[in-house]
């Protein structure tokens, strides 16, 4: 009876070592098995050779012109201007400051009407998109715009856009969906 006796206290021992192990496994498992989150950060850009910096938000940007009705652009009508800029940072022209004047040259596809205007796609027709300077001056599509004198530091282009109607009363315009795209470069004098 005594070697028994010691058997089953080994037996017994062993169980809960065993338990305690299957327990220990499971409570590991179960914590890498859940999901608390991950993800991937890419970063992104490019070097240029230029006194400025352009920011991120002004390198690929969206300007919603509306919902224009048919009628404002009848007879050459124009939708209400849009505002957008494009930002300059870490813009640096030594002393004396050189390169500190910058132009813009928009292009694109031109419009149907070949009236220097941004040409439009989509089921919408007989309209194009126009671009201005902060003045109101129509920017035509590779002409470059006047010129802006820059400060060290941070700057900011600003510029409108605007749909408006190809042509004369006669001119249909057609509704439905449209975008436009233009490329911007910069020089600098």
């Amino acid at each position: 009876m005594g070697q028994t006796f010691i058997k089953e206290k080994v037996k017994m021992k062993l169980n809960k070592i065993v338990m305690a192990l299957v327990l220990a496994f499971s409570t590991v498992s179960g914590a890498q098995a859940a999901d608390q989150g991950h993800g991937k950060v890419t970063f992104t850009g490019s070097i240029i050779d230029a006194p400025c910096s352009i920011t991120p938000q002004s390198i690929d940007q969206t300007v919603d012109l509306g919902q224009i009705s048919k009628e404002a652009l009848l007879s050459g009508g124009k939708s209400t201007p849009r505002n957008f800029s494009i930002g300059l940072e870490n813009c640096s022209f030594g002393s004396p400051a050189t390169k500190n004047k910058v132009q813009v040259t928009f292009t694109g596809m031109e419009s149907a009407a070949k009236n220097g205007l941004l040409g439009i796609t989509g089921t919408a027709k007989g309209a194009s998109v126009a671009i201005t300077q902060a003045d109101g001056q129509i920017i035509k599509l590779g002409v470059p715009t006047k010129e802006q004198v820059l400060q060290d530091g941070n700057n900011t282009l600003s510029f409108a856009a605007y749909l408006q109607g190809d042509g004369d009363s006669t001119n249909v315009v057609t509704e439905g969906e449209f975008q436009a795209v233009t490329d911007f470069t910069l020089a600098y004098n």
